[in-house]
């Protein structure tokens, strides 16, 4: 990255500037992002809060960049330890970004450092989802012929020649992991999920009582806090253009996720840092990527994100106690997956690779461990 001084001055000029919302007499967190709180983090980022020194930290991660098919994709390359090791790659879902995922994967690549043995070191491969970040958004459907997951798999396999390779995602990242199992088995040894798709088709006569019970479960949760995907999947480009032109509005619709689907009680400073939410606030703002980070829910809801059917190759779904959402019950997920390891975590949430990178960590290599074969 190489934001100007313009850019940065212009960034801090929008938070000096910024007009306050009307407050209600309803406080806290109750109806959206808390005003005082919002406050506090946009009066720091326009002072304070030093974008120079998280800019260079950004640029000395092991950045990489491929054109795939005329599509240009960056991606963070992490060099196993040892040899022969099964490269894997990770993928992030929304609103998070390539950041959230470096301690996970200096985890995978160099256990020792972390207390864990080189033979189940990984080669970790983070790319940049196309129009997060330093990716830049794939073509206008029906002219994009090379869906993300097929974008990966041309990175991993033709790019930089790996035969054999697994895959883990959450989120959106958990439908592209799961779309690389469906129609490239032959190459993807498995895969590691922290959501699980609904299968395609099924009987409701046929359900479990737990499987009700999820249904419900899942469809109450939608029903008070699903707001942001109806929006994101419906009318994207109007909240795009708030968001793309006020930094405090930017902030106050991804920090109000951070804080309701991360294990924080209620306390997002539990679980990241004002830098850590303010770096990803400036990542989405100076690469003008909110936008483009909302075409995934838009697609999907117009069917223009193929289905590759259920998932054969071997997989393990890690479920983390805040994720969005409610949890579905093992037999739900044996509906869509070949499911072969199914792990309720103590603690964590929708952020699990920043929250809790050691536990999921280590049920990444559990899983892998027995599917690397030659590759160990």
């Amino acid at each position: 990255m190489n934001v100007s001084d313009a850019e940065l001055e212009d960034l801090r000029e929008r938070l000096r500037r910024t007009r306050w919302a009307t407050p209600w007499p309803v406080g806290g967190w109750e109806a959206g992002t808390d005003g005082d709180e919002l406050r506090r983090l946009v009066g720091y980022w326009a002072s304070a809060y030093d974008w120079r020194k998280h800019e260079a930290a950004i640029n000395a991660l092991p950045s990489r960049f491929a054109d795939i098919d005329g599509t240009p994709v960056h991606y963070l390359r992490y060099d196993a330890e040892r040899e022969g090791a099964l490269p894997l790659v990770l993928t992030n879902g929304w609103p998070s970004s390539f950041l959230e995922l470096t301690a996970l994967a200096e985890r995978l690549s160099t256990p020792s450092r972390h207390g864990g043995s080189p033979d189940d070191a990984f080669t970790v491969i983070v790319p940049s989802l196309p129009g997060f970040g330093l990716s830049p958004q794939r073509p206008t459907f029906p002219d994009d012929t090379s869906p993300t997951h097929e974008i990966w798999h041309r990175l991993m396999h033709d790019e930089l020649g790996f035969q054999r390779y697994g895959a883990h995602g959450e989120d959106l990242g958990a439908g592209i992991t799961a779309r690389l199992g469906q129609t490239h088995p032959e190459a993807v040894v498995g895969i590691h999920v922290l959501t699980a798709a609904d299968p395609p088709e099924y009987d409701p006569a046929d359900l479990t009582d737990e499987e009700r019970a999820y249904l419900d479960a899942k469809a109450a949760w939608h029903a008070t806090e699903g707001g942001y995907s109806h929006e994101q999947r419906t009318r994207p480009l109007t909240l795009a253009q708030g968001l793309s032109d006020s930094p405090s509005g930017l902030l106050a619709w991804i920090l109000e996720k951070y804080r309701a689907w991360s294990d924080c009680h209620g306390d997002v400073s539990t679980r990241f840092s004002d830098d850590f939410l303010l770096t990803q606030a400036s990542l989405y703002w100076f690469t003008n990527s909110i936008s483009t980070s909302f075409r995934p829910y838009y697609d999907g809801d117009r069917g223009l994100v193929p289905d590759g059917g259920p998932v054969e190759v071997p997989t393990a779904v890690a479920l983390f106690p805040a994720e969005i959402g409610a949890p579905p019950p093992r037999s739900w997920v044996e509906r869509a997956y070949r499911l072969t390891r199914y792990t309720v975590m103590p603690r964590g949430g929708h952020f699990a690779p920043h929250e809790e990178p050691e536990l999921l960590a280590d049920d990444l290599t559990a899983f892998f461990r027995p599917l690397a074969g030659g590759e160990r």
